[in-house]
C-alpha cells in the first residue's frame, strides 16, 4: 500500500487530534444560583466534575467515536492506494474460433473419453468455447458505488475471415446472446484478420494529424485484453503482430491427441484420348497415432458405384531442430517455449477410381470407419463432373512443326490452324465461341484497350522492384481503333510471348540458359510435363507485379517460367519463353503438357474462386463466383440446406456469393441459354458448383497448447497481469460518515437518558 499525500494527512493530524482532546479538558464557566434541591441536577454535577481542569480524562464513548472518525478522515486525506494485480482492465475482446476444426467432438471436460463413448450427446470444441466465454461474461464486474463504469466486452467470431457479433458493451445479456448465436462453419481458420479487427474496434490507437504523420499509429489508452478461444490450429499465427502492452489470453480447447481421418484432396480427369473415361483421385490424411483402415464410397448422383477399404498411415512424430542460442523472440537464453510441445506429421493415403461415364454427374466421396473420428465435416467431399465432349481447338501460328503434330494425337472434334490475321478477323467479328481453346504461338491479337488503375508501386527491397536504372514498364502502343496487343477473352494457351502491361507481367528481356527450379509442379496442367528434363537455351526474365491476376505456376532459375492469368472473362496459361529455343519439343512431356493444358483450360471455370480441373468448384471460406451467358435473368442460387437466394449479375454477367461457410453443392440457376456443361430442368438452366474443405491444416485436429505468434509464444491460460491502481479514500470517507452517524445516535441516546 502506498500514500499519495501522506504529508498533508500528517499536518492535519498534528492540528486536529490535540484540538479535539483539549476540548474535553476545558472547564465551563457557570453562574452561581440557589436552588431548593440537587436531586434533579445529578447530570449537572457530573458535568462539573468532568470539566474540572487538569483532571484525568474519564472514559467517554463520544470522545472515542470522534477520535475514530477523525483518524479515518485523516487516513483518507493521505489518499492510500494499492496496486491490484488482475486480468482485467475493464475492456475485454472475446475472439471465438468457429472454423472447421472447432466442430471436432472432443470438447468438454471428458475430452477424448467423450469422443470414444457411444453416447449421442457429444460436445464440440465450439460448444465448449462458447460455454467458457459465457462463464467469463458472467464474472465481469458490475458498476459499483465508486466505480463509474462496468467492465465492457465485445464478441468477434472468426475463421479465415472475422465478424463482429457484438460491439463493446457492459450488457451481459447482449454479450451472451451474441456468443450463443455463433454457428459452426466448415471454413479454414486464420487469426490475423481477427486480431486486426479487434484492434480496430478497441479504440486503443489513432492516426495522428498530418503534421506528425511520420509517427503513424500511436497508443492513446491501455489496450483491451484479448481472450482467444480456439484449439490453436491457426496457420497464420506467426504473422500476427502484437504490442508489448497487449494482453493476449489463450483459452485452449480440444485434445492434442484427437484422432481424425479426412479427405484432403479430390480431383477428376477425363482421358484426353478417351473422354468417356474418368479418373477420380482421392487423398486422405490421418492424425491418429496408429494406422487406420477406412471405407471409401464413391457415389454418382447419390448411387453407390465403388466401395473399397483403404489403409491410411499413422501419424509420425515430427523431427524438431535444436533451438538456436541466438534465436530472437524466444525468451531468455534463446530457447523456444513452443519446442516443448510435440508436433506430429499426419499419415497419408489415397486411392484412384476409374469409371466409364460420358454423361455428367455429381460425384460424392464418403468415408466411414469403426474407430473414433473427431471431425465429420471432412468425411464427405463433392465433385461436379461435366459431360464428356470432344474439344474444338484453334492453333494460331505463322508456322510451327512442334505443336500441330502433338495436337493431332488428341481426340479433338475440331482442330483449325489459323494465320494471325484470320484469328484477328474472327475476334473482331465475335466469332470465337466456336472454339473451346485457342493456342497462340508467339503472337497476341489486338484487343480493346482498357485503362485499369495503375498497379501499386513496388516497395524497395520487396523483391518486385526493378533493378536500379532499369526503365519502368511502358504500356503497349495502342493500335488504330483503340486496341493494343493482349489476351483475348475466353481460354487461351499462349506460347513464347508475355502479355504486356497493364495486365501484371513485365518482360525484362532475354537471358542465358535456364532450367526449371525443383518444385512440386502440382498444377493440373503440369503433372505430366516432365519439366525437370527441360533445358531452356534462351530464357526470359519476367517480373510479376503484386496484386494482379497473374500467378507463377512453374519457376525457372531466372524467374517465372509458366504463368496462369485469371480474371472475370479470361483464363490463360502463358509459357514465357520460346518453346523452339529449348529441348522440350523432343520430350514426351511436351505432348502431355499440350494435352493436359488444353483439357485444363476447357474444364476450368472462368471467374471462379476455385478453378479446378473438372467442373465448377470453390473452397469453403472463399467466395463463389461464376460467369453466366449473356441475357441470363432471374438468377438464383440454391444452398446445400435447400434455401434459395436471388443474385444480381454484374456488368460482365458474373455473379458472386459468399464467403462460403458450409460444404456441399451450390446450384446457380437462371432463365435463358446455358453452356454445353450446364443442365436444364423445369425451364431453368442449372450450374452445380461443389464446395469442399480439402484442407490438410483443418483436418489436422490435434489441438495445441502453445500459440507461437510473431513477437511471443502464448501458452494456454498463460496471462499477462494487468496492474491497476485501487484508491481507498472514497471507502474511508464512507466509513467516517458511518462512525459520525453512530456517534450522533449515541449522543442523543445519552441526552435522552
Amino acid at each position: 500500500m502506498t500514500f499519495a499525500t501522506p504529508w498533508l494527512a500528517g499536518i492535519a493530524a498534528a492540528i486536529a487530534i490535540p484540538t479535539l482532546i483539549i476540548l474535553y479538558f476545558l472547564k465551563l464557566r457557570r453562574r452561581d444560583m440557589e436552588i431548593s434541591t440537587t436531586l434533579l441536577w445529578k447530570k449537572a454535577i457530573q458535568d462539573l466534575q468532568a470539566n474540572a481542569p487538569f483532571q484525568k480524562l474519564r472514559r467517554n464513548i463520544l470522545l472515542f467515536l470522534q477520535l475514530i472518525a477523525l483518524a479515518i478522515i485523516l487516513f483518507a486525506l493521505a489518499q492510500p492506494e494499492f496496486k491490484d494485480i488482475t486480468l482485467s482492465n475493464q475492456r475485454q475482446v472475446i475472439l471465438i474460433d468457429c472454423s472447421a476444426s472447432m466442430s471436432s467432438l472432443d470438447g468438454g471436460e471428458k475430452g477424448l473419453e467423450n469422443l470414444n463413448s457411444d453416447s449421442g450427446a457429444k460436445e464440440t470444441r465450439l460448444e465448449e468455447a462458447k460455454r467458457r466465454a459465457i462463464a467469463m461474461v458472467d464474472q465481469m464486474k458490475e458498476p459499483g458505488l465508486f466505480q463509474e463504469k462496468a467492465e465492457e466486452a465485445m464478441v468477434i467470431a472468426f475463421n479465415n475471415s472475422a465478424e463482429v457479433r457484438q460491439a463493446f458493451t457492459s450488457n451481459k445479456t447482449a454479450l451472451k446472446a451474441a456468443i450463443e448465436g455463433i454457428e459452426p462453419t466448415d471454413a479454414p481458420s486464420g487469426l490475423e484478420r481477427a486480431i486486426t479487427l479487434a484492434k480496430a474496434y478497441s479504440g486503443t490507437q489513432k492516426f495522428e494529424d498530418q503534421v506528425q504523420e511520420d509517427k503513424g499509429f500511436v497508443a492513446t489508452s491501455p489496450p483491451a485484453s484479448i481472450h482467444l478461444f480456439s484449439d490453436g490450429r491457426l496457420p497464420d499465427a506467426e504473422r500476427v503482430q502484437t504490442e508489448p502492452t497487449d494482453n493476449v489470453v489463450f483459452h485452449a480447447v480440444g485434445s492434442p491427441e484427437a484422432p481424425n481421418v479426412g479427405i484432403t484432396g479430390l480431383r477428376a480427369e477425363r482421358a484426353f484420348d478417351n473422354p468417356g473415361k474418368v479418373s477420380i483421385f482421392v487423398g486422405l490424411q490421418n492424425t491418429a497415432r496408429q494406422q487406420r483402415t477406412v471405407q471409401v464410397e464413391l457415389l454418382l448422383d447419390d448411387t453407390v458405384v465403388k466401395v473399397s477399404e483403404i489403409p491410411v498411415a499413422a501419424a509420425s512424430k515430427a523431427v524438431q531442430d535444436a533451438p538456436s542460442s541466438d534465436a530472437g523472440g524466444a525468451g531468455e537464453g534463446g530457447a523456444d517455449p513452443a519446442a516443448e510441445e510435440e508436433e506430429w506429421n499426419p499419415g497419408l493415403g489415397g486411392t484412384v477410381y476409374t469409371i466409364e461415364r460420358a454423361e455428367g454427374a455429381i460425384a460424392r466421396v464418403r468415408l466411414s470407419m469403426r474407430e473414433a473420428d473427431a471431425l465429420t465435416s471432412d468425411n464427405v467431399a463433392y465433385l461436379v463432373i461435366p459431360p464428356a465432349r470432344r474439344l474444338a481447338v484453334c492453333l494460331v501460328t505463322a508456322g510451327d512443326f512442334y505443336i500441330k503434330p502433338a495436337l493431332d494425337g488428341m481426340n479433338l472434334s475440331r482442330l483449325d490452324v489459323l494465320k494471325p490475321a484470320e484469328y484477328q478477323k474472327l475476334l473482331d467479328n465475335d466469332q470465337l465461341a466456336q472454339y473451346d481453346v485457342a493456342i497462340l504461338d508467339r503472337w497476341l491479337p489486338d484487343v480493346k484497350a482498357s485503362v485499369p488503375p495503375p498497379p501499386p508501386a513496388p516497395a524497395p527491397g520487396d523483391g518486385t522492384a526493378p533493378a536500379a536504372g532499369s526503365p519502368a514498364p511502358a504500356p503497349p502502343p495502342v493500335a488504330p481503333g483503340g486496341k493494343r496487343p493482349g489476351l483475348p477473352p475466353g481460354r487461351s494457351l499462349v506460347l513464347g510471348v508475355v502479355p504486356p502491361p497493364p495486365l501484371g507481367a513485365v518482360d525484362e528481356g532475354e537471358t542465358d540458359t535456364a532450367f526449371f527450379a525443383a518444385n512440386s509442379w502440382d498444377h493440373p496442367a503440369l503433372r505430366m510435363a516432365e519439366l525437370g528434363k527441360v533445358t531452356i537455351v534462351k530464357g526470359r526474365k519476367v517480373r510479376i507485379l503484386p496484386e494482379t491476376p497473374v500467378r507463377d505456376i512453374a519457376t525457372t532459375t531466372v524467374g517465372p517460367g509458366i504463368l496462369e492469368i485469371t480474371d472475370s472473362d479470361t483464363l490463360a496459361l502463358v509459357v514465357v519463353f520460346d518453346h523452339t529455343e529449348c529441348d522440350w519439343g523432343f520430350n514426351p512431356g511436351w505432348v502431355l503438357f499440350l494435352a493436359m493444358a488444353t483439357q485444363y483450360l476447357s474444364d476450368a471455370s472462368i471467374g471462379s474462386a476455385g478453378v479446378g480441373l473438372m467442373g465448377d468448384a470453390v473452397r469453403v471460406g472463399e467466395t463463389l463466383s461464376t460467369r453466366l451467358p449473356v441475357g441470363a435473368g432471374s438468377v438464383r442460387i440454391g444452398l446445400p440446406n435447400n434455401d434459395r437466394l436471388s443474385l444480381e449479375p454484374g456488368a460482365d454477367n458474373s455473379v458472386a456469393y459468399g464467403p462460403i461457410v458450409k460444404t456441399g453443392i451450390y446450384t446457380v440457376s437462371w432463365e435463358g441459354q446455358g453452356t454445353a456443361s450446364d443442365l436444364e430442368a423445369d425451364g431453368r438452366v442449372r450450374r452445380p458448383i461443389a464446395a469442399n474443405l480439402l484442407s490438410p491444416d483443418e483436418s489436422d485436429v490435434a489441438a495445441r497448447r502453445r500459440l507461437a505468434m510473431a513477437r511471443e509464444v502464448v501458452s494456454a491460460q498463460e496471462q499477462k497481469e494487468v496492474q491497476l491502481t485501487r484508491k481507498l479514500w472514497p471507502w474511508l470517507l464512507l466509513g467516517a460518515l458511518g462512525v459520525v452517524m453512530f456517534e450522533w445516535w449515541v449522543y442523543n441516546r445519552k441526552v435522552m437518558l
